[in-house]
């Protein structure tokens, strides 16, 4: 079971750098679909998820910055690189009073099996069905695509990443958030 998993995770992964790679998607929208709007309210939800009560919507995030991540699939190695980095700077998110949030297709179960293995500290959520991964234009057949968004405290949303780096990723984010957060006081 455990060889069929890791098997199947380095054919995705393998997959998906290749479609990374030919960037088939023109600037004004992503290989998953229509992204959302900048400065407009961005798209509600509420999924499961492994941590708290069972659920987060955004409307429970109001009065923080939220940082929405989608990515491919748990224990994957580039997901895993993303997911490590994240949590890292978790503590610079805390003191500029961002939450991170993680969105896959994955179930709970898995998701909880993953923060277990990373340490993982900020809640990941199980879009099965894919319906809050195509209302933020990150859906490709059956999987999230590597998209990363930041909300504003008032639920507006403020900044897209598509060409997404996980290496990287999170120190981007950090920066990105510090600029919009000065020039919002």
């Amino acid at each position: 079971m455990m060889f069929r998993r890791t098997f199947l995770s380095i054919l995705f992964a393998t997959c998906l750098t290749l479609i990374s790679w030919l960037n088939f998607a023109p600037h004004a929208s992503a290989l998953g679909g229509k992204l959302p709007a900048i400065n407009q309210p961005a798209p509600e939800f509420t999924l499961p998820t492994n941590t708290g009560d069972g659920k987060i919507s955004l409307s429970d995030l109001h009065g923080k910055w939220v940082v929405l991540y989608f990515y491919p699939k748990d224990f994957t190695a580039g997901c895993t690189i993303e997911a490590r980095r994240f949590q890292q700077d978790l503590p610079k998110y805390l003191e500029k009073n961002a939450q991170i949030i993680g969105v896959s297709a994955d179930d709970v179960d898995s998701h909880a099996e993953f923060c277990d293995s990373e340490g993982l500290k900020f809640p990941l959520l199980a879009d099965t069905t894919g319906a809050v991964s195509k209302a933020y234009g990150s859906w490709i057949g059956f999987v999230s695509m590597r998209h990363s968004f930041i909300i504003d405290p008032q639920g507006i949303l403020r900044e897209t990443f598509v060409k997404v780096n996980p290496s990287i990723h999170s120190t981007e984010v950090l920066a990105q958030l510090a600029k919009l957060q000065s020039s919002a006081s």
